[in-house]
């Protein structure tokens, strides 16, 4: 081995060729390594919109089309509940199949609820799990209870995910 480390001295070019090709190789396969090592499981995601206006423009409000009375409304974009504002659930079978759930929520949660009731009267609330619409709910009282009830349409792999982000209602709370 070579001490010299001189450009025209070809042992200290091919070490140092061999170095910097092990040294590419080890960044790439760390940049390409990281996002499959920080990956958590997935948790459950709840979003709730309400009603929109549509001359709020594309910016505020997005045209849907409801999934059970199938009308075409407008959603705000923003959404009012979030999972954030969940702190526990109970899960239940359906009569069709699939999975429904009360979702209980915190004291944020709660307010934003009662303050959405209050505010969007007469109007629709679209509820999204995991990224899907699940539901619609028409509101047509205050709602100071804290409590969100989706009836069905929720998946095995949503009861899962629910499992893993909050406590079931009159369990035990985990450390």
């Amino acid at each position: 081995m070579c001490g010299c480390f001189s450009k025209r001295c070809k042992t200290c070019q091919t070490l140092y060729q061999s170095r910097m090709t092990r040294a590419l190789a080890i960044g790439l396969f760390v940049i390409l390594a990281a996002p499959f090592a920080s990956a958590k499981s997935k948790h459950c995601t709840v979003r709730v919109h309400a009603q929109g206006n549509e001359n709020d423009g594309s910016v505020f409000a997005t045209p849907v089309t409801t999934p059970i009375s199938g009308k075409n409304i407008f959603i705000e974009k923003i959404s009012a509940i979030s999972e954030h504002d969940v702190s526990a659930y109970r899960p239940y079978a359906a009569g069709d199949g699939s999975f429904g759930a009360l979702l209980q929520l915190d004291d944020h949660g709660r307010l934003a609820l009662d303050t959405l009731s209050v505010e969007h009267r007469g109007g629709t609330l679209l509820i999204f799990v995991n990224g899907r619409v699940i539901t619609e709910l028409f509101v047509d009282r205050r709602v100071s209870d804290g409590q969100i009830f989706i009836a069905s349409g929720l998946t095995a792999a949503d009861i899962a995910s629910m499992e893993k982000t909050w406590r079931q209602i009159d369990a035990k709370k985990r450390k």
